[in-house]
């Protein structure tokens, strides 16, 4: 079984105008990091023209396709049926995007199948950590 997870999936925009673009998005989940999932976006779909990625909790996205969760800066909520909204706040503004909430559950289906809920601790690898912390002090 792989260590590393990977799912694209579509993210719609949402803007001031009504028009919803479709921009693509990848989700991935890493066994050496089993609290953390990481959503990037590709260069032609941000403001910037560069890769952006954000890193939060996997906790973030469990709950928040059931119920309202986050007040930092992403935070996740149901929207409809099949919808859930990730919001991405930063100094510079917010994103606000929808994602399918099927394609979120099958993402944390297989993350959950590679590190269930409470066991992440034991992925994490301490002294590995502690040892890359001391090596950048010298």
């Amino acid at each position: 079984m792989s260590t590393v997870i990977e799912q694209a999936v579509e993210a719609r925009l949402v803007a001031a105008a009504p028009r919803m673009p479709t921009i693509p998005a990848t989700l991935h989940y890493a066994q050496s990091d089993p609290y953390a999932v990481r959503m990037s976006f590709p260069a032609p779909a941000t403001l910037e023209g560069i890769e952006v990625y954000w890193t939060f909790a996997r906790e973030l996205l469990v709950h928040g396709v059931e119920q309202p969760v986050g007040d930092g800066d992403v935070r996740v909520r149901p929207y409809g049926f099949d919808r859930t909204v990730v919001e991405f706040h930063a100094p510079e503004g917010t994103a606000i995007v929808h994602i399918r909430t099927g394609d979120l559950r099958r993402f944390l289906h297989r993350t959950l199948a590679l590190v269930p809920v409470g066991q992440e601790h034991l992925h994490v690898d301490l002294d590995g950590h502690l040892a890359d912390l001391m090596r950048d002090a010298c």
